[in-house]
C-alpha cells in the first residue's frame, strides 16, 4: 500500500491531514504520530542553499517571488562574509526560522564567531530574522535611520509575518541595530586579512539603505539599493534613488569614504554587485541602467500628467506600462511606485 506523503504548511492542521488519509484507523493513527513529527521537525531551521559567488563570498538567493506560506518568505538575497578571524553577517532574512537556517549554513561552513550583522534596510525580509544571531552576542550594525524605521514598523512587520508564515513566524521579533553608520559616512570592519566597508545612503530605496563592499573581491553588496529583474520597490524617494543611482554609476567605491574623515579614501575595483533580489551580476553598470530607466520613465510620466492637472488615479493608469514586460511582479508593485512618486513630485 502507497502511504500519501504529508506537508506542513503553515495555517494547515496536520491533524486535519491525516485524518483526510484514505487509510484505516490504525494506520490512520500511524500515520498521525509521522505528520506530527515532521511537521514539528519542519519547524526547525530549514538548510540554507548558500553558494559561494566569490572566495570567502556566501549568499543565500531569494526567491523571485511575494511573500508565501510557499516560499517561507525567503524572498530576499541574504548571506555571510568570512574573513581570517570572524564572520559577518548580512541581511538576516524574514523570520527566526530563516536566520537560524542561515545561521546553520555559517555554521556548516565555518566555527569562526559570528561578530557582526548587517542589516541593510527595515524590510522585513532583510531583517526580522535578527534575532537567530543573538546567541552570538554580535554587533548588529544599521543605517543611522534604521532604528526609527523599525520602530514605526514593528507592529506591522511582526502581524504581517504571522499571518503570512503561520507557524514558521514563532520566534520572530525586531532587533535594533547596536551600531549605526551616519548618511555619507562609512564604517570599516576588519574580518581578519578582510575589510568590509560599509556605506549609509541619503533616502533612496528607503531613508536607511546601507551597502557593504568587500576591498578582497571588489564584491559591492548593494542589497535593494538595485533590483535585477524584479520591480524596484518605492519606499523612500523616487528622486533620491535616481541620484543614488547616478552616484553609484560614477563612484561605485563611495563604500570607501572613511566614516571619521568624511574624505574619499583610496577608490576600490567593484567586480561583481550582490543585488536585493536577482542575480548576481558582473554587469552591473547595464543593471544599474535598467533600474534607472525603469525610475527616470516613472517620474517622467508622473510630471506629465501632473502638468495636465491630471490625477493619482490618472498617473497609475497610465504611467510607466510600456515597462511591464521587463520586470517580474510588475502588476504587483508598480502601481504603488505611481502612487508614491506622484506624492513626491506634486510638490516639486
Amino acid at each position: 500500500m502507497n502511504i500519501p506523503v504529508i506537508s506542513c504548511f503553515p495555517g494547515r492542521s496536520i491533524i486535519q491531514a491525516a485524518i483526510n488519509l484514505p487509510l484505516i484507523p490504525y494506520l490512520r493513527n500511524l500515520a498521525l504520530i509521522v505528520a506530527l513529527f515532521v511537521c514539528v521537525d519542519g519547524l526547525q531551521a530549514r538548510p540554507a542553499a548558500v553558494m559561494e559567488i566569490a572566495p570567502g563570498i556566501f549568499l543565500w538567493p531569494g526567491h523571485q517571488e511575494e511573500f508565501s506560506s510557499h516560499n517561507q518568505g525567503h524572498i530576499a538575497n541574504i548571506g555571510f562574509i568570512v574573513g581570517s578571524e570572524r564572520v559577518a553577517v548580512i541581511d538576516t532574512g524574514s523570520s527566526y526560522q530563516e536566520g537560524l537556517a542561515l545561521r546553520k549554513a555559517i555554521r556548516e561552513t565555518t566555527q569562526l564567531p559570528i561578530e557582526f550583522v548587517i542589516i541593510t534596510h527595515m524590510h522585513p525580509d532583510h531583517s526580522l530574522g535578527a534575532a537567530a544571531f543573538k546567541q552570538d552576542k554580535p554587533a548588529y550594525i544599521g543605517h543611522a535611520q534604521l532604528s526609527d524605521a523599525l520602530a514605526r514598523r514593528q507592529s506591522v512587520y511582526l502581524k504581517r509575518m504571522h499571518e503570512i508564515l503561520g507557524a514558521v513566524a514563532e520566534g520572530t521579533e525586531m532587533v535594533f541595530p547596536t551600531q549605526t553608520v551616519a548618511v555619507d559616512r562609512s564604517l570599516t570592519l576588519d574580518l581578519g586579512a578582510r575589510m568590509l566597508h560599509l556605506h549609509a545612503y541619503p533616502t533612496a530605496h528607503t531613508n536607511n539603505d546601507l551597502s557593504v563592499y568587500d576591498q578582497k573581491t571588489g564584491t559591492l553588496w548593494l542589497s535593494d539599493l538595485l533590483f535585477i529583474e524584479r520591480t524596484p520597490v518605492v519606499d523612500g524617494s523616487l528622486l533620491g534613488w535616481l541620484k543614488v543611482i547616478d552616484e553609484i554609476s560614477r563612484q561605485p567605491c563611495i563604500a570607501m569614504v572613511s566614516v571619521e574623515t568624511g574624505g574619499s579614501g583610496q577608490c576600490g575595483e567593484v567586480r561583481r554587485i550582490v543585488p536585493g533580489h536577482g542575480p548576481v551580476t558582473t554587469q552591473w553598470q547595464k543593471a544599474l541602467a535598467d533600474q534607472r530607466r525603469y525610475l527616470a520613465f516613472v517620474a517622467a510620466g508622473i510630471r506629465k500628467v501632473i502638468s495636465k492637472g491630471g490625477s493619482i488615479s490618472q498617473a497609475v493608469e497610465n504611467v510607466g506600462w510600456e515597462e511591464r514586460e521587463n520586470w517580474l511582479l510588475f502588476d504587483e508593485f508598480h502601481g504603488r511606485n505611481v502612487t508614491a512618486g506622484f506624492a513626491e513630485l506634486e510638490w516639486e
